[in-house]
């Protein structure tokens, strides 16, 4: 795959900085995932296009949004937040996850590659929340739990105006249709799904945009074992 002729297909124009960027990020992802478990793919072509291209598909659900703040909750090993950092270096990003080995890994990460636009923090979702409520105008998960789920863990701390999405596999639609209720309550109105498929028949994405239209009860979100237990 050539990478740079599939992202100019996200309106990217990857420059020889931006390449850097991404080969030291690969080299990095591998050597650290040696000894901790970060992901199971690995392969040069598989990481550029499971874990890279597809983290930037994202764009296609910004539209021609610029200066915004986004937070990507349980970022994992940073997608798809890191990708879209190093293409996009007007967005302010603040990555949160739970596993604080993953945040060293990704504080490390950002200083390696000179994004000075992240910023990564040890937090969980419905914690954080009590100090950035409202606060972003972007907040996306990929892969984090079911969007039923996920719904109440992001669109809290979603500005009004601005949007939650949720970056989905072929059952996107299943989740949606289970997620209605939630979205309701949360104060969300789904504003558009976009389906893809990934270069070399790699995969489908969903990417479901949720945009805030009202503020939520302070009592969302619950810790995570009730969210957990009964979803919204």
């Amino acid at each position: 795959m050539n990478f740079k002729d599939e992202t100019s297909k996200l309106n990217i124009d990857l420059t020889p900085q931006m390449e850097n960027k991404f080969s030291l990020y690969y080299e990095n992802l591998i050597r650290v995932n040696s000894y901790m478990n970060l992901t199971s793919i690995t392969s040069l072509d598989e990481v550029y296009i499971k874990h890279f291209y597809d983290s930037l598909t994202i764009l296609k659900a910004l539209e021609s949004k610029t200066n915004i703040t986004l937070c990507d909750v349980g970022s994992g090993a940073g997608f798809p937040s890191i990708p879209l950092a190093i293409v996009r270096d007007d967005i302010s990003v603040t990555i949160i996850d739970a596993l604080n080995k993953r945040i060293n890994f990704l504080n490390e990460l950002k200083d390696t590659l000179g994004l000075n636009n992240v910023s990564a923090l040890h937090k969980r979702a419905e914690d954080y929340v009590k100090e950035a409520r409202s606060s972003f105008d972007i907040v996306c998960a990929r892969a984090v739990a079911r969007l039923n789920v996920l719904c109440e863990l992001c669109l809290p701390l979603t500005k009004i105006g601005g949007c939650f999405i949720a970056m989905k596999g072929d059952k996107g639609k299943e989740e949606l249709d289970e997620a209605y209720k939630a979205i309701e309550i949360l104060g969300g109105k789904v504003k558009e799904v976009i389906s893809l498929d990934l270069p070399n028949d790699s995969g489908y994405r969903e990417i479901i945009v949720i945009e805030k239209i009202k503020e939520c009860n302070f009592k969302y979100p619950r810790q995570f074992a009730k969210i957990k237990e009964r979803p919204l």
